[in-house]
């Protein structure tokens, strides 16, 4: 099921489980993997894109060997707060996502999450090959750790 808040997304996750941030772009899926306490997010793989079909199998095969209980995908909106075409792709690809797996999936606002990671890396000395071989991983990480920041905070509320 989709949740279009993260408070509502936060109430349809079961204990104990982990869970996956992606960044979707148009040729790849860069993927992270939180801890089963949803306290730190670590970027895993770079999926390279295909077809739906192979790009999902991808996504729920890292889902089943990590016991993965939700998906946080970055929704792309545009610097004004407006839906643009990458957003309507997001939502797609979590509607189909959703037919093939009964795992919960939320968005999480990720304008300048690129931005970020690419900080980051340039800060870490990275060489540009291997900026441009984890940037997408990276980027999902911090995608994921906001939703984890959010989800922490509104349980440690309640």
């Amino acid at each position: 099921m989709i949740h279009e808040t993260i408070e509502e997304f936060a109430s349809a996750l079961a204990p104990g489980k982990a869970l996956a941030g992606l960044d979707l772009g148009e040729k790849t899926i860069g993927v992270a993997v939180s801890d089963r306490r949803l306290s730190v997010a670590t970027p895993l793989e770079t999926i390279r894109r295909s077809k739906f079909t192979r790009d999902a199998e991808a996504l729920l095969a890292i889902c089943a060997l990590r016991d993965i209980g939700g998906l946080v995908l970055g929704l792309p909106f545009n610097m004004d707060g407006t839906e643009g075409p990458r957003c309507q792709s997001t939502r797609a690809f979590a509607r189909n996502l959703t037919r093939l797996s009964d795992l919960p999936v939320g968005y999480w606002d990720e304008r300048l999450s690129t931005v970020a990671a690419q900080r980051a890396l340039l800060e870490a000395d990275t060489s540009r090959k291997r900026r441009s071989e984890v940037i997408d991983h990276v980027a999902a990480g911090y995608i994921l750790q906001g939703a984890l920041d959010r989800i922490g905070y509104l349980r440690r509320k309640a």
